[in-house]
């Protein structure tokens, strides 16, 4: 048997690209990884797979903890990583899921192509960046009343259409058609709303970009044509969460549950999984509550797109439907969601599906797919760095039944902001993409581009390749970055 050592933590190779941490001690289930062994490498580096191993100690944990390709470490519990917790005797962890609640993303096709932008784009980065608020601290595209503020929480992107910011293909686009039922805005604090409220169409600052782009490469044609997708063709991608909003309410929930069930946490072998049981109040609140914040995140980034048509049509003086500006798909990151899944002996469960910095990827067949893709399956959306491609791809067969329907969500961080801002400099890399690359880069800061230089974040051609190699999410197309701004 093939095995991987880091750190005092022995991984055995079940087959190619997935490495297991066998059941021990307080786990209740294995943990695996879904990785190149480069990659692993670059796994291990950090606190990935130790962090990987304590979620298993969480109650209800069903077949086993999973770590995708692009996993680093995070709070608690890592990013890019996937649990399946049962719903009825298991638990809902605020550190599972992360701070910036739905920090998703979504794709914009459009009919332009790369020879129609050519020359336009320092044009339009400035026209971009002057439109979108960005940085952080407040200002939105809409800031909105109390009464405004419940409504996007109670019915999100519903409450965008109803607005005159969206047009019904947007909802129909988008995961859980941008509403989650389950919301509830009685159990978000004041506070959070007061965080919220002045940011409604705002990037904010980190990872969060706007970037537009352009399609290099097409794997599958058939799927391609079905997402209206071609090579040459100028799409645009918009990454942002939920703003101050969802991270106010991963801090109330915390706080709350570490002092309800300080039993169960003395359980856990780190306080940051702190957990609520499934079936108590606080769970039934902290759910409530996630899914509001949930809804905000999809409007938020849906007036950031309403912004978006607009700067294009002013740029180019064409309509943003003459230049058919549709929404893809907005896939959302950071959720814990009741699916129902098979587990072990194939019996069917309902769950609470912790994705954290991890995508949805349901295969074709699957319900919750929309109508358009429903015999190709779901769109996925994969950031790469401003200097390298980002990736579309479709929900694979395998997902299923090795990720609870997951994949990858991005390239995943090498190296801390701390370290990143050691090693480059925002003017040099700014100036580098430009040079090197035609890329136009534009932000608040130059320590923000620093924090997100290429040299930042691993290889997202081989996070695609093993997702790709293993079923659980396929390559569709391959974009460019031509424009980005960030806070």
């Amino acid at each position: 048997m093939t095995t991987y050592d880091a750190d005092g933590i022995t991984l055995e190779k079940v087959r190619d690209y997935v490495w297991e941490i066998p059941q021990e001690g307080g786990m209740n289930r294995p943990a695996r990884v879904l990785a190149s062994e480069d990659l692993l490498d670059e796994i291990s580096e950090d606190k990935t797979l130790q962090q990987l191993k304590n979620a298993t100690h969480l109650p209800g944990v069903r077949k086993y903890a999973v770590c995708m390709p692009d996993g680093h470490q995070g709070y608690g519990f890592p990013v890019g990583g996937v649990a399946g917790i049962d719903a009825e005797d298991g638990c809902i962890s605020p550190g599972a899921v992360g701070y910036d609640i739905n920090c998703g993303v979504r794709m914009m096709t459009t009919n332009l192509t790369y020879a129609d932008l050519e020359g336009r784009e320092e044009e339009l980065v400035d026209s971009l960046f002057e439109a979108v608020p960005s940085g952080l601290g407040g200002g939105g595209v809409y800031e909105g009343t109390k009464a405004d503020v419940d409504a996007i929480l109670e019915r999100g992107m519903e409450w965008a259409l109803e607005e005159g910011f969206a047009v019904p293909a947007d909802l129909e686009h988008c995961e859980d058609e941008g509403v989650r039922r389950d919301a509830d805005p009685g159990r978000v604090s004041q506070k959070a709303k007061d965080r919220g409220k002045n940011q409604i169409g705002s990037l904010g600052s980190g990872n969060h970009f706007l970037e537009v782009q352009r399609v290099t490469d097409v794997y599958r044609d058939d799927v391609a044509d079905r997402f209206g997708l071609s090579e040459d063709q100028v799409v645009v991608l918009i990454h942002c969460g939920s703003r101050g909003l969802g991270h106010q309410v991963c801090t109330d929930y915390l706080r709350d549950i570490e002092q309800a069930h300080a039993g169960l946490l003395e359980q856990l072998p780190d306080k940051e999984l702190a957990a609520a049981p499934a079936g108590s109040q606080l769970a039934e609140d902290y759910y409530g509550a996630m899914c509001a914040a949930i809804n905000f995140a999809w409007v938020n980034r849906q007036l950031i797109m309403h912004r978006t048509r607009e700067v294009f049509e002013d740029v180019f003086d064409r309509s943003h439907t003459d230049m058919e500006m549709d929404l893809l798909y907005d896939v959302a990151h950071n959720i814990a969601k009741r699916e129902t899944h098979e587990v072990e002996d194939g019996e069917e469960r309902e769950l609470f599906v912790h994705r954290k910095g991890a995508t949805r990827a349901f295969p074709a067949g699957r319900p919750e797919v929309p109508s358009a893709y429903q015999d190709v399956g779901q769109p996925i959306i994969i950031p790469g760095s401003m200097g390298a491609g980002s990736y579309v791809l479709r929900g694979g067969e395998q997902s299923l039944s090795e990720t609870f329907g997951s994949t990858a969500h991005g390239a995943g961080r090498l190296m801390s902001r701390t370290q990143a801002k050691q090693e480059f400099w925002g003017g040099d890399v700014q100036d580098d993409l430009r040079e090197q690359s035609h890329v136009y880069v534009k932000a608040q800061s130059g320590a923000t581009v620093a924090e997100e230089a290429p040299g930042v974040y691993k290889d997202v051609d081989e996070v695609v390749r093993v997702s790709d190699a293993l079923g659980i999410g396929d390559r569709v197309a391959r974009t460019f970055p031509v424009c980005n701004i960030k806070g």
